[in-house]
């Protein structure tokens, strides 16, 4: 295999914003219909490891008094070391092939090392998982299938608080960037 993406490449599990800030009521930007995605992102962690694929945590992390372009649009938020930032409590690295990544903007690819890392482990296929569909997800299924890489979203382990616009992104996905797959297909491809 030449390490490059694509059909047949080996899959990794990649999480996104697995983090309190959306998942745990104290946080910032929670959202109920948050806790609906979490039986199945734990499957597909479970499932990853048991099979010992590589999975990536991909987390937004926002320095603590520095300038972030991003608060032009979005109030500030998940600041390394603050509660929102931290995953999810039995979310996280547990071996050397488990990696946490931090983002600063949308996409987990924009202006971070993913790509590098998936080609060094020889990964051409990404089952994805997390926070918000219409949002970090999209953004990274986009730039994802732009590099090459063969993006299968678990329609159980994404939502967002707007729904529409979920489903809008979902359909545009499906068509144009990656596949939305079932759990059941997820956890398939991960074993």
């Amino acid at each position: 295999m030449s390490g490059h993406p694509g059909n047949g490449a080996a899959a990794a599990l990649l999480l996104i914003d697995v983090q309190n800030s959306f998942f745990d009521k104290a946080g910032q930007n929670y959202y109920p219909q948050s806790a609906e995605a979490l039986p199945a992102l734990r499957q597909l962690l479970q499932a990853a490891r048991e099979a010992k694929r590589p999975v990536i945590f991909a987390a937004e992390r926002h320095r603590a008094g520095l300038a972030d372009f991003e608060t032009e649009k979005l109030p500030q938020h998940c600041v390394a070391g603050e509660f929102d930032a931290e995953l999810v409590a039995g979310f996280g690295p547990q071996s050397p092939r488990e990696i946490l990544l931090a983002k600063r903007r949308m996409s987990a690819f924009h202006a971070t090392d993913l790509d590098l890392l998936l080609r060094e482990l020889r990964v051409g296929a990404l089952i994805i998982g997390g926070v918000k569909t219409n949002v970090c997800v999209r953004a990274t299924v986009q730039d994802g299938f732009s590099l090459g890489y063969r993006c299968h979203v678990v329609r159980e382990a994404v939502n967002s608080n707007r729904r529409h616009l979920a489903e809008a992104s979902l359909e545009d996905i499906d068509r144009y960037l990656g596949w939305i797959v079932t759990l059941e297909d997820g956890l398939r491809m991960l074993s």
